[in-house]
């Protein structure tokens, strides 16, 4: 009876460790793609607007879950991206990842991963130096704003020398020196690969083919540059607005009394040819023009970068989150850039496919905020969340797009502090000053109630400071 009951035990094992073998191998980890796209407005056909020519953007909403009120934790590149990459709030300013880099406690959203079996590939600019390295040129291999994240992290500079000069480069490698002797905007005739953004998508193809051939899952994350200033994009992503007519830019005006408005140095230090869009509305329409053209470029290498998933057979098995790292006023407010606390600023798209959206191409109103998308990551490809994050999982808005939210997003800047709920906004400068608005009424965020309301102010406040 042993005799006879051990090779059938054996091989009633050997059964089960095939079964579950065959189950791993039909249902592998799902990989990630995370696109970030830097200086993105809302302002997309599947965000309810309908001039910009963005077909590739449109089509991952179509697939997915677009968050028309995701809102990002700082209105800068850096502290944004550190938030997007920690799960956590974080400094305010753009050297935010070099601060946590002298004595990272944490392991980081790509280092969770790594530590998970996922190959972790970055390129182009995801962090906010593009390929993540610190030093004068920003290609210190000692000076890393993630260490211990990326088994690959990439910054093809090419014609621009290095990825400082591609971080502001023109086309065919002209870099800034002065900001005042670069323009402002460009549409030069050329191919893709004559601005920055064309190399770095070449290069993110050529690893989507790697990591393909790999049999590890993969976490790759490329940075899209434009519409970052200054504007350039190939001539043939200018045409089609050459004769549209845009809409009107709301509430243009310089907001009275103390809010976080600033002059938009950043923007006014390139040559504007003598000419200000605050006072000349057909240079503004040109600045808008131009800032649309950057995003169909954009758009353009979102598609290049989807082909290539799709065409790899990748596209099942890969999780996709489109993000913009902030918003930027054009205008509104009297604004031209970000840094400010309003909602132009701080808004941004946030688009995630994943097998897990029921109804895809329905939108979330839930508010979203940056730091979500780090447990939402977990969820989606079964990690463990680590407990020091400071957001919550998406994905009862993926699997119900009418799915509640805590209705409450934070953001900052060094000047102050800000809660955006549902229906209202409220700023908190450090001296103690107080900005209301309410997203309910045609003012929006040009009146400011805090004395008219202060019983909602205070308590708005109390929310805020309790975070």
């Amino acid at each position: 009876m042993v005799k006879n009951f051990l090779p059938n035990l054996v091989s009633l094992l050997l059964l089960q460790s095939s079964s579950s073998l065959f189950a791993v191998q039909s249902s592998p980890p799902q990989n990630v793609l995370l696109i970030c796209i830097d200086d993105l407005r809302p302002e997309l056909k599947c965000f309810g607007k309908d001039y910009i020519h963005s077909p590739n953007i449109d089509a991952l909403a179509a697939r997915g879950r677009a968050f028309t009120r995701h809102y990002v934790q700082a209105p800068t590149c850096g502290a944004s991206r550190y938030a997007l990459l920690t799960g956590t709030y974080g400094p305010a300013g753009n050297g935010a990842l070099f601060q946590r880099a002298q004595n990272p406690k944490n392991p980081s959203l790509p280092a969770h991963f790594r530590d998970n079996g996922y190959t972790t590939v970055s390129i182009g600019k995801v962090s906010h130096h593009p390929g993540g390295r610190g030093g004068s040129d920003w290609d210190d291999d000692s000076k890393l704003e993630l260490p211990n994240s990326w088994d690959r992290h990439l910054l093809p500079a090419g014609k621009w020398h290095h990825p400082r000069g591609w971080m502001h480069g023109l086309a065919n490698g002209e870099i800034r020196k002065n900001a005042k002797d670069m323009d402002l905007f460009q549409a030069l005739e050329g191919n893709d690969e004559i601005y920055p953004d064309g190399i770095a998508v070449d290069e993110t193809l050529k690893q989507l083919k790697l990591l393909a051939d790999d049999k590890k899952p993969f976490f790759l994350a490329t940075g899209i540059l434009r519409p970052h200033l200054p504007f350039g994009a190939p001539a043939k992503y200018l045409r089609p607005y050459k004769d549209a007519k845009l809409p009107p830019i709301s509430h243009p005006n310089k907001p009275e009394g103390k809010t976080t408005w600033h002059g938009s140095g950043e923007f006014m230090k390139y040559n504007r040819w003598g000419k200000d869009p605050n006072k000349d509305d057909a240079f503004a329409t040109e600045v808008r023009k131009h800032y649309a053209a950057c995003v169909t470029y954009a758009d353009a290498q979102v598609g290049k970068i989807i082909q290539q998933l799709n065409d790899l057979g990748l596209a099942k098995n890969t999780i996709i989150i489109l993000w913009g790292d902030h918003g930027w006023h054009l205008g509104e407010h009297a604004i031209w850039g970000k840094h400010a606390l309003f909602e132009e600023s701080l808004r941004s798209p946030l688009i995630v496919i994943s097998p897990e959206v029921k109804k895809p191409g329905t939108i979330s109103k839930a508010v979203a905020e940056t730091i979500d998308l780090f447990p939402t990551l977990c969820d989606l490809t079964g990690l463990k969340k680590p407990g020091y994050l400071d957001g919550d999982s998406l994905l009862p808005q993926l699997k119900d797009a009418g799915a509640p939210s805590d209705n409450a997003a934070i953001s900052y800047s060094n000047r102050a502090r800000t809660l955006r709920t549902a229906t209202h906004r409220l700023i908190a400068h450090k001296d103690g000053h107080l900005e209301l608005y309410d997203h309910t009424t045609p003012e929006g965020e040009t009146k400011n109630l805090a004395k008219e309301e202060p019983g909602l102010a205070k308590k708005l406040l109390t929310r805020l400071q309790s975070q």
